[in-house]
């Protein structure tokens, strides 16, 4: 009877791993990686911000639109939220001889891009329901052993610069979600399928350049309700430093759900704009925002590199951007909601890129890499279901009209989550 070898140690402390891990990624690596973030949240936020609607506006009458369409989000939120972790457990234990990454990109993309294709040619609401919350499952599939394969591929004084370029394509995703209905019209199956094929190809593209080596054997496991638990948490006492990274990233995307969620309506009856003239200043205000936010991030990233810095960045991130929060409760006019956005942008520019890096430093084990970053996309996807009836309880409480609350409390979030980085001990 033969017996599985013990796993490794957790990887070592941040400094030691500084000098033990000098090789940088090759550049045709990073590219393509920052390529495939790019072509992934294209094809998964275009249905987000506007082909969804379409189509639920194609399929039921205009009064149940809006409950028609929560219904089919609902269930794709539960869908991503669950989906991380399992797949980057998968992935994580995957003895494919074409790696460990590799396999579940391609399953991920090819199930995103006919999950979409369904919808698109879908007549019934439950079809459309169902085949969203599998496009979701597929897409965190890929996603959970992209995010791994950063870790994987990325040094740790490098992961600053790559993180800020992850980030950076991430909302350029955003922003080309964001216009795919004014460039490519209303025409459903143009709205799901453009956006999907780029995405599809783009993840090829990244799997023909990851070298991506195969896991020898499968990791023992420890079996039973115990494993599947497990796949859901990592211990924050045992591992304080990922709780603390997890606890300041919950709070930045609650911030930023409560006011991004709002943003039209904040328009409409703080600036008192009429529809078509909100929808207009909404566009240049995200285009502001994400200009400065490449510009920040890329910056911030390759400072963070150079300085071996992490924690300073992150907390002072966390402030700028509950600054900008702060500003627009005192903002009563256009120009005024577009400087916020600037101050909002450099403040979530520098915090994404320098906070995946922090996030990539302290994990716990670098053989349950995908694992331990699908328990922290919990941090990522939880706040975003949260935050709409959090703002609607306090934009209620304030009058119904009124945001200074909302965006009040959306500042004070911000101040928790630059502070809880300070007792991260490992991480500069």
């Amino acid at each position: 009877m033969t017996t599985a070898s013990p796993r490794p140690d957790p990887a070592p402390p941040y400094t030691e791993r500084l000098s033990s891990f000098e090789r940088s990624a090759r550049p045709w690596v990073v590219t393509t990686m920052a390529l495939a973030q790019l072509g992934l949240f294209l094809a998964l936020l275009t249905p987000v911000f506007a082909s969804l609607a379409i189509k639920v506006q194609d399929i039921v009458p205009k009064d149940d639109q809006v409950s028609a369409l929560g219904m089919v989000s609902g269930p794709g939120a539960l869908a991503a939220l669950l989906a991380n972790p399992v797949f980057g457990r998968i992935s994580d234990r995957t003895t494919s001889r074409f790696g460990r990454r590799r396999p579940w990109l391609v399953i991920g993309a090819l199930g995103l891009t006919v999950g979409l294709a369904v919808i698109a040619t879908a007549h019934s609401l439950a079809v459309v329901a169902v085949a969203w919350f599998l496009s979701q499952m597929f897409a965190n599939a890929a996603l959970a052993a992209f995010t791994a394969s950063v870790a994987d591929q990325v040094p740790v004084v490098q992961r600053g610069k790559v993180a800020g370029l992850i980030g950076v394509m991430q909302n350029v995703a955003i922003l080309g979600a964001a216009y795919a209905a004014k460039v490519l019209g209303t025409d459903g199956m143009l709205l799901f399928m453009v956006p999907a094929a780029v995405g599809l190809a783009l993840v090829v593209l990244y799997v023909v350049a990851l070298p991506d080596k195969a896991l020898p054997q499968r990791p023992p496991s420890d079996g039973g309700l115990r494993t599947v638990l497990k796949t859901f948490w990592v211990n924050p006492r045992k591992h304080p430093d990922f709780g603390w990274a997890f606890v300041s990233r919950f709070m930045i995307i609650l911030a930023m759900f409560m006011f991004t969620t709002f943003r039209l309506l904040f328009l409409e009856d703080q600036l008192g704009l009429s529809d078509d003239r909100a929808v207009s200043v909404m566009a240049t205000g995200v285009l502001l925002y994400t200009l400065v936010l490449m510009a920040a991030g890329q910056l911030a990233g390759w400072l963070s590199d150079r300085l071996r810095r992490r924690k300073v960045f992150v907390g002072f991130s966390a402030l700028v951007f509950g600054i900008g929060t702060a500003l627009l409760i005192t903002t009563h006019s256009v120009v005024g909601f577009y400087a916020a956005e600037v101050v909002l942008g450099l403040g979530f520019g520098v915090y994404m890129s320098v906070d995946l890096a922090l996030v990539l430093d302290v994990l716990p084990d670098p053989e349950d890499a995908a694992k331990d970053l699908g328990v922290f996309n919990i941090a990522n996807a939880a706040p975003q279901s949260i935050a709409p009836a959090f703002g609607v309880l306090l934009v209620n409480a304030a009058g119904g009209h009124a945001y200074h609350l909302l965006l009040g409390a959306a500042a004070a979030v911000c101040v928790i989550g630059a502070l809880a980085v300070i007792p991260i001990r490992n991480v500069h």
